[in-house]
């Protein structure tokens, strides 16, 4: 159908269409691995294959109707972000098992991640006025989330569970601290006031693009580059 055509110029569909291969590419290549991994690695290697597929089909989907539509499917990213971002922290969890993390760990980054996603959402599509506040209790949740990671149980456990679960965990941790900073930026860039009040973009389609692209980039950094710490690990660690 000639809608549905990626024009050359059109650099918000053709980051959705990048997006959709490169999860869908990783998630064949999870799957297949699983059986050579070793098998206290299963869950973490099948988790990261989860969370590519999951990703690749709401891509496929937000790309389609972005193209149809010419909006921004913000309701369903934040609904691929409910599944994605909790099992990316269950993954924190999971490398730290055995180093003696207890399931209110698991509960601790599941509960915050909830938290920073809901707020997000109200903040851009349901409460857009009071943007600035719903961005800072998302970024509030974050941090709680970087300071577990950083400082917290998940890296005094990973220091204990051995040098390559301390090495991986601490990669993890920088994608954390620095990959998914580039959310607060395209929360910043596609909502009104979103940074003390500062209007980056006079239209808000411009912004809704903007927002979109730097969403389409970190998903496939975070999600693809999670799974492959994950599997370099399974690899070095007996």
């Amino acid at each position: 159908m000639e809608h549905l055509k990626i024009a050359s110029d059109n650099y918000v569909a053709f980051t959705f269409f990048i997006g959709t291969m490169a999860m869908m590419a990783a998630s064949v290549f999870f799957f297949f691995e699983l059986n050579n991994t070793p098998q206290k690695w299963r869950t973490s290697v099948l988790v990261s294959g989860l969370i590519t597929f999951i990703a690749a089909v709401h891509y496929y989907y937000m790309r389609g109707y972005n193209l149809e539509t010419g909006d921004s499917p913000t309701f369903f990213r934040y609904v691929d972000w409910i599944l994605t971002v909790p099992l990316m922290c269950v993954e924190f969890y999971l490398i730290t098992k055995k180093a003696g993390a207890k399931i209110g760990l698991l509960w601790k980054l599941i509960f915050a991640s909830l938290v920073m996603l809901v707020t997000g959402y109200i903040g851009e599509v349901l409460d857009e006025n009071n943007s600035v506040m719903w961005g800072v209790l998302s970024g509030a949740a974050y941090f709680y989330i970087a300071y577990l990671v950083w400082f917290g149980e998940v890296s005094q456990l990973a220091q204990s569970a051995g040098p390559q679960v301390a090495k991986a965990t601490k990669i993890l941790a920088w994608f954390v601290l620095v990959g998914w900073a580039i959310y607060p930026l395209g929360y910043i860039l596609g909502t009104p006031g979103g940074l003390f009040g500062i209007t980056f973009v006079a239209d808000p389609k411009d912004g809704e693009a903007a927002m979109d692209i730097v969403y389409n980039i970190a998903d496939a950094i975070n999600k693809i580059g999670f799974g492959l710490v994950i599997y370099a690990l399974s690899r070095k660690e007996d």
